[in-house]
């Protein structure tokens, strides 16, 4: 179906975009890789040019240009490249990205400069360069990879930049679909689980990869849209729905581990388990009644407050029993790190660990030197992350979990949780 056309790809070197263009490339499809990779990178795996290599063993013709979407002569270049080399564009794929999740405070000026320069600047300019070309095509399409907009906070409040920088593509969509309908196609694509990519990698450490499916999902619904007529235009696909309307009924296949719990990405809502919230609500209630009537009497109150920090019990006070007795150096001089946890709920209040100062420390109160990480969550929660019923990345996207400092150091969290899941 695609045979002959030319798709325009930004970030194609590597991950989405790569696998995107692959899959066209099966039919004979023309590729420009619009990416800034052209020399080998220290740790992530693919150039313009291994992506190109790829593309022709698949069966396409590819052309590889370097392209920095920040850098708007370098968009107008490749355009003007691929339309001497091809005749013109057919398809235009923004994919190009960048991420941060980091709150206000922790965004340093230039991660908000990036985001808001590739995600929202980069498509638009790589729009605007590619649309008068785009028009003169037979099916024209645009496809954004950036989600349906959800006005829900909790998508705000934990990395305010990118999502406004996604939302930024997102509304470019909304924009362009309604300013060039009946001429040009424009859609965008997200995925309805977390997609194993060098990003993921980053963001959720080693053994991530299990709760995510491979970015052939993705390429397989692009395909789906980029083969419709120009009059489908406008709309907010996710993946797996589309693919479900297209007759696909095994989804195993797209999963790195089959049967495995997937992580559902961000900016769609989860259902949440609303006899957990009650019991949670229930159990502050509980606490506050109980609190009020310890303070009939000012002594009586202060020594029942006292013995309560000073043996705290219940399972959260079990869980920091057990990270205390498996505390070992190794784990102090890998991490370098003090989390300190805010718990609402039965056993809540202040709780740290301190993987910084020597041989470690773990328990009630405050740490004895300031946290590097705040991490904020129900008591409930957070016993189900540290015994491996619930992952921190997974808390983290569906908001259970709200982070505040070091966001490569809550990273850390998980590879060490993984080590102590036998022994809680």
């Amino acid at each position: 179906k695609l045979a002959g056309c030319t798709l325009f790809i930004t970030g194609a070197s590597r991950g989405i975009g790569k696998a995107i263009a692959l899959k066209a490339a099966k039919d004979g499809a023309n590729i420009v890789i619009a990416a800034k990779t052209a020399e080998p990178h220290p740790t992530l795996a693919g150039t313009i040019y291994t992506a190109a290599e790829e593309i022709e063993a698949a069966g396409g013709k590819a052309l590889p240009c370097v392209v920095n979407v920040r850098e708007e002569q370098q968009i107008i270049n490749a355009v003007e490249k691929a339309v001497k080399t091809f005749g013109g564009i057919d398809i235009l794929v923004n994919n190009a990205s960048a991420i941060s999740l980091t709150g206000t405070l922790e965004t340093a000026t230039k991660k908000v400069n990036l985001m808001m320069d590739v995600n929202v600047r980069g498509t638009y300019l790589t729009s605007k360069a590619c649309l008068p070309h785009l028009r003169k095509s037979k099916n024209p399409h645009i496809l954004n990879l950036s989600p349906p907009m959800n006005l829900n906070p909790m998508w705000f409040k934990n990395h305010c930049a990118y999502t406004i920088s996604k939302y930024g593509m997102s509304m470019c969509v909304l924009g362009m679909a309604e300013e060039f309908r009946g001429e040009v196609a424009v859609n965008a694509l997200w995925p309805k689980t977390a997609i194993h990519t060098a990003a993921m990698d980053m963001l959720g450490g080693a053994g991530i990869e299990k709760q995510c499916r491979k970015t052939d999902i993705l390429a397989d619904a692009a395909y789906c849209i980029l083969t419709k007529p120009k009059t489908f235009t406008g709309n907010f696909i996710i993946d797996e729905v589309l693919l479900r309307e297209e007759g696909v009924k095994d989804f195993d296949v797209y999963a790195i581990a089959p049967g495995h719990p997937l992580i559902p990405d961000f900016f769609l809502d989860v259902e949440i388990d609303t006899t957990d919230l009650k019991k949670e609500r229930y159990g502050a209630a509980q606490e506050k009644k109980l609190s009020g009537s310890q303070q009939e009497g000012a002594d009586g109150a202060k020594v029942k407050t006292e013995s309560a920090a000073a043996k705290p019990s219940g399972p959260v006070a079990e869980t920091f029993r057990v990270i205390q007795g498996a505390m070992t150096e190794e784990y102090v001089r890998s991490t370098q790190g003090v989390f300190q946890f805010e718990l609402s709920g039965d056993g809540g209040g202040t709780w740290y660990i301190d993987l910084k100062s020597k041989g470690g420390s773990a328990g009630f109160g405050k740490p004895p030197v300031t946290a590097d990480v705040v991490m904020s969550m129900s008591s409930a929660d957070f016993v189900k992350m540290f015994t491996g019923k619930l992952k921190p990345t997974l808390a983290f996207m569906s908001g259970k979990l709200r982070i505040k400092g070091n966001m490569a150091l809550a990273m850390k969290l998980e590879k060490m949780l993984s080590q102590l899941n036998p022994k809680l």
